[in-house]
């Protein structure tokens, strides 16, 4: 996989300016970079695996009404969501290779990419929404993320995931201690630092597309899978899960990102136009994730979903290797920074 990043990465780097310039003027009807504005109209492209309901894409709906009325629709945002354009790596490789323009997704699922941007999302970390939320506005996340540019990627904002808790079927039980995970086969994204919590907890993990979930659920592929409450939620998992523990095993943080050609040719007063929306989007997300992790265990048990609330020291001290396991592929001051 090093490899093949290391290629990808070459691969761009030579890529000439001149072509870039084409391809933009291309898709956008070329984009003035002058710092006095364009009268050039660009449409963007943003792409999300989730429905429509979902925080990050309501957040970016109201992304995009404040860039088209600012730009007064020279700059248009279309919005396709439900995985239309793809699962979540098809929109992050989508923006590497211009296939689409933005997205939102959890920063462990960029890995491929920089390791080091999902390093928020190892086991127990912070005790809440703002304590995480002063680790990734922090410089701390900005050098995690820095190499993410090389591949065509800017990091506009840091939508909110929510904190990670276990849903099992009605045949698997609930979860109430670390013993009832054992064996479990659950399904998480193609994150190791979740993978590694869920074997450090005993389960046996394994990687499926988000868009698959639901009916692989419905055919009982898995015994269980792990996501935020306000996922759960939205996309009606609790129609196929009985059982929903309160793990809150890891914070989800997502990076919220346009392709890097088309940023750069933007002019310096788009750029702002973005820059700002991009920041109230940030804000509207974190509120309804926020709002709605509180509000929707009520919901999930309205449902018929039962709710446990596991010891969780139990479960730190499961996963409390975590770390260390990753020292090789993490960098090392930076996880010094994040403890």
């Amino acid at each position: 996989m090093m490899r093949y990043n290391k290629r990808l990465k070459d691969r761009f780097k030579k890529m000439t300016a001149a072509s870039l310039v084409i391809a933009l003027g291309l898709l956008t009807g070329g984009c003035s970079s002058s710092s006095g504005g364009s009268d050039k109209e660009i449409v963007l492209k943003a792409g999300f695996s989730t429905g429509a309901s979902d925080p990050r894409v309501v957040a970016t709906q109201q992304f995009k009404e404040e860039v088209e009325a600012a730009t007064d629709g020279r700059i248009t945002v279309e919005i396709y969501s439900d995985g239309e354009l793809g699962s979540d790596s098809d929109l992050i490789s989508g923006v590497v290779n211009g296939d689409v323009d933005i997205t939102a997704s959890s920063a462990g699922n960029f890995a491929n990419y920089s390791p080091n941007a999902g390093i928020s999302a190892f086991p127990f970390l912070f005790d809440g929404f703002e304590d995480a939320w002063k680790f990734v506005d922090s410089d701390t996340e900005v050098e995690a993320e820095k190499e993410l540019i090389d591949y065509n990627i800017k990091v506009l904002g840091h939508y909110d995931n929510g904190f990670r808790c276990v849903t099992t079927s009605e045949s698997a039980g609930p979860v109430n201690s670390v013993s009832d995970m054992e064996g479990l086969v659950i399904r998480t994204p193609e994150n190791q630092i979740v993978m590694q919590t869920m074997m450090l907890l005993g389960a046996e993990p394994k990687v499926l597309e988000f868009t698959k979930l639901y009916d692989a659920l419905v055919n009982g592929e898995f015994d269980a899978q792990e996501n935020p409450i306000p996922v759960i939620y939205n996309n009606n998992l609790y129609e196929v899960q009985s059982n929903l523990a309160i793990t809150n095993h890891s914070y989800d943080v997502m990076l919220f990102v346009i392709r890097e050609d088309i940023w750069k040719s933007l002019s310096d007063e788009d750029q702002a136009i973005l820059t700002q929306a991009a920041q109230n989007a940030q804000q509207k997300d974190r509120e309804l994730v926020k709002a709605q992790t509180e509000d929707y265990i009520q919901k999930l048990q309205d449902e018929g979903m039962t709710v446990t609330y596991p010891d969780l020291d139990e479960f730190k001290d499961a996963t409390s290797s975590a770390v260390e396991l990753f020292s090789g592929t993490y960098n090392t001051d930076l996880i010094k920074q994040m403890q």
